[in-house]
């Protein structure tokens, strides 16, 4: 692999690597750092990388570094001030943007709360234009695997919302 292949893969993977790596820690600039650290590890290691496996490595990496981040955030959080929210809301937009933060913090929950090899497809089939062969080549996992496990997350998901949606309603 030379500079060029790997300006080439990075124009081509970069949007879709950053969008699942972003739905892993749920911060932008983090995402981005994740996605570059990915490929300069792969450029590190460029001359024991063959071209055909060189696309499921650097989604493996990505995925590795965004889990470990996303650890040692979970982490940090227990002893840090960081889930504190950054500004207070805007009084005139209070109840509609309560709204929505509520909705993305039980869907964002939602999907943290998969075991990790039904997040892991989720993640990529919904953020990726890949086809099940790739992903299964990513997870190295056999391709009708892919489907049952995004089927699995899928029905895990909706009863998960499903079921605080009554809660809510409930309470």
């Amino acid at each position: 692999m030379n500079e060029t292949d790997l300006e080439t893969l990075y124009s081509r993977l970069e949007k879709p690597l950053y969008n699942v790596v972003y739905r892993w820690v749920w911060d932008r600039e983090e995402a981005r750092d994740l996605v570059q650290e990915a490929f300069a590890r792969l450029w590190r290691m460029r001359r024991r990388v063959e071209t055909k496996t060189v696309e499921p490595l650097v989604y493996r990496i990505a995925l590795n570094l965004a889990r470990s981040r996303a650890r040692h955030r979970k982490v940090w959080r227990f002893v840090t001030f960081e889930s504190l929210p950054d500004r207070l809301p805007d009084p005139r937009n209070q109840e509609s943007d309560l709204a929505v933060s509520q909705e993305q913090a039980r869907v964002r929950d939602a999907v943290l709360a998969l075991p990790e090899k039904l997040r892991q497809v989720i993640m990529l089939c919904a953020f990726t234009d890949l086809p099940y062969d790739r992903i299964a080549r990513i997870l190295s996992i056999p391709e009708g695997t892919v489907g049952s496990r995004r089927n699995r997350a899928l029905k895990r998901l909706r009863e998960m919302l499903s079921g605080a949606r009554r809660a809510e309603r409930a309470g």
